[in-house]
């Protein structure tokens, strides 16, 4: 029999059994569709953090303290006031570190915002002018503040988008927080998110005003220092420069002893693309077994096939039929049955991506990728449970198929 033949019979073999097959083709369908939105969702994950944490900044560096030990305890990292302003100079200093452009020391703690409409707690942060810079943010309306407000601790802020709105401030409106009256001299542009928080809800406040009013402590320490690099070449160099600054002002020998962290934003995100990509692999792997399923009902549907066909096998092995050509018959009706539960599982997929991100707020990414793998291991899954129903029709003897009832 020829192969065209065949496939014919094949064909005909599933549509002699419509419910039976339909049936079979939605396990594979659900697997298929279940494989490609949960990795869809896990690349929008990806995607997602990826592009909130660039909003940092790809040049940015972030120099934090170290930890503190109480009683054999330790505090954990960041727990230290090893950080002072005289870092924050000799670290601005072009001549010790020429690739270093910006700096930026960040003080921060939780207030209460009041205006004459609303009131909001937020993060406030106390800094400089460089704070712009370094976060490789902008205005949206209004003006940073200056230099010379930092120098005089004035009662000036500038707020995040998010925190404007929830407060309905404008520039020029005045704003207390924690009782103490600042004039809101402009509003951040919106930054769409930065890492894991909303970089649109805050507040920046000259770092003199912040140690003064909010954050209390001495005046010459810092809880951060951001740095950003003069570009993404020289990111390597300017964290060597920080670094070897840092252990000569603070008198260390040895850099395994250091007081201070170094953080690039590049470590960050490829930290972050790892955890996503390995839940997005876990997910993934988890609803593949829902294929692993279906697999099993293709393998099921053919050994009922083969039993409820035994007198037809046995006739056509009567009539010439070789082994060869019904091991091909049946692998047919199983990788099409796979086949067509793929499409269909593709479809699916389709739709659940159109309507997740409208009923629920998930985003969902689809890449031809996912869906071609899918497809193909689908109509492979087919292949494999349908070769013992295939093996099991070609070894039937005709003179017992024929007397089967």
């Amino acid at each position: 029999m020829n192969l065209l033949r065949t496939f014919d019979t094949g064909f005909r073999g599933l549509l002699g059994h419509r419910l039976r097959s339909v049936l079979t083709t939605l396990g594979i369908l659900f697997g298929v569709a279940a494989v490609i939105c949960t990795v869809g969702i896990g690349q929008a994950s990806t995607d997602s953090v990826q592009a909130r944490i660039a909003a940092l900044g790809t040049n940015l560096l972030t120099v934090t303290p170290g930890s503190t030990v109480s009683a054999g305890v330790n505090g954990g990292s960041g727990s230290a006031t090893s950080l002072s302003m005289q870092d924050v100079s000799g670290l601005s200093d072009s001549y010790d570190a020429p690739d270093i452009e910006a700096v930026a020391p960040v003080v921060s703690g939780r207030g209460s915002l009041v205006s004459t409409a609303s009131n909001w707690s937020t993060t406030v942060q106390g800094s400089t002018p460089a704070w712009l810079v370094t976060n490789a943010r902008s205005m949206g309306s209004g003006s940073f503040f200056s230099d010379h407000d930092v120098q005089h601790h004035a009662q000036v802020m500038v707020l995040g988008a998010t925190t404007a709105l929830e407060l309905g401030a404008g520039v020029g409106d005045i704003v207390t927080v924690n009782g103490i009256p600042f004039t809101v001299d402009g509003i951040l542009a919106s930054s769409g998110g930065q890492g894991f928080t909303n970089g649109d809800d805050l507040a920046v406040v000259p770092i003199t005003t912040a140690q003064d009013d909010i954050t209390g402590g001495s005046a010459n320490s810092v809880q951060r220092i951001l740095l950003s690099a003069t570009s993404t070449d020289t990111i390597g160099s300017a964290y060597q420069e920080a670094d070897a600054l840092l252990l000569a002002t603070h008198h260390i020998d040895t850099p395994a002893d250091a007081d201070f962290t170094i953080t690039a934003q590049s470590s960050l995100q490829s930290t972050a693309e790892s955890v996503t990509t390995t839940l997005t692999i876990l997910l993934a792997s988890v609803a593949a077994i829902s294929l692993l399923v279906g697999g099993i009902g293709v393998m099921n549907s053919m050994l009922v096939s083969v039993t409820g066909r035994t007198r037809e096998i046995g006739l056509r092995k009567a009539l010439g039929a070789t082994p060869g050509d019904l091991m091909r018959q049946f692998l047919i009706e199983a990788a099409t049955l796979s086949f067509v539960g793929g499409v269909l599982g593709v479809g699916a997929a389709l739709l659940a991506a159109w309507l997740i991100p409208r009923f629920t707020g998930i985003s969902v990414t689809l890449t031809p990728a996912p869906i071609i793998i899918a497809v193909t291991v689908a109509a492979g899954v087919g292949l494999i449970f349908g070769v013992y129903p295939a093996a099991r029709a070609a070894r039937l003897a005709p003179i017992d198929a024929l007397r089967a009832e």
